[in-house]
């Protein structure tokens, strides 16, 4: 990162808000890179990525970069992927899994990171907090609905069901998201990543 990321990055770490992240030791958990030709928004990231500095560092993040059809080499590029989860940091732990990302984050940080980002051509959502934000009113009824509906918000958007291995049975209930959403989004990842 440099010049406006790093005053960006910054001004995250001080604000009282993420005070008490600082004083667990944590920073706050985002790749970002004037150069990034795709914006991949998650949710927040969880306690094992936290802990260890590295975005979708568990099970959800190896599903996610094969749907991508990219290697990990790539996707931890900040030159190729931006990673801008709705929260960026770990929220906690809640009564049936990790607490969503608190509501006022990503209005406050992602426009002016995302100012910074001008060779960005493809935006990746997962999962509903990502969807919800960024197609406002363009979002269908349910998750199901706005990922089957991807064509809609091709080529620049492509919404996508959160990669966790606990959503199995989400997957085996659409077996039209491997067979149809996953090649469209190998090839809108292909096509962004070709014009760098």
């Amino acid at each position: 990162m440099t010049g406006n990321l790093d005053l960006i990055r910054a001004e995250i770490i001080a604000d009282p808000a993420n005070a008490w992240a600082a004083e667990l030791g944590w920073e706050p958990l985002y790749s970002v890179s004037e150069g990034a030709r795709i914006v991949l928004v998650g949710q927040a990231p969880g306690r094992k990525a936290q802990e260890s500095r590295k975005p979708w560092n568990d099970a959800s993040g190896v599903k996610l970069r094969t749907w991508l059809g990219v290697t990990d080499e790539q996707f931890y590029d900040p030159d190729l992927f931006a990673i801008l989860p709705m929260d960026f940091y770990y929220p906690g732990k809640g009564a049936s899994g990790d607490l969503p990302p608190r509501k006022d984050f990503a209005g406050r940080w992602h426009p002016r990171i995302l100012a910074e980002l001008p060779s960005r051509s493809l935006t990746v959502l997962v999962g509903s907090y990502a969807q919800k934000y960024y197609l406002g009113g363009r979002a269908k009824k349910s998750l199901t609905e706005t990922v089957r509906a991807y064509q809609e918000y091709l080529p620049q958007t492509v919404p996508l069901v959160h990669p966790s291995p606990l959503n199995f049975r989400w997957q085996a209930k659409n077996p039209w998201f491997e067979a149809d959403v996953v090649p469209a989004l190998r090839a809108a990842v292909t096509g962004a990543l070709a014009d760098t």
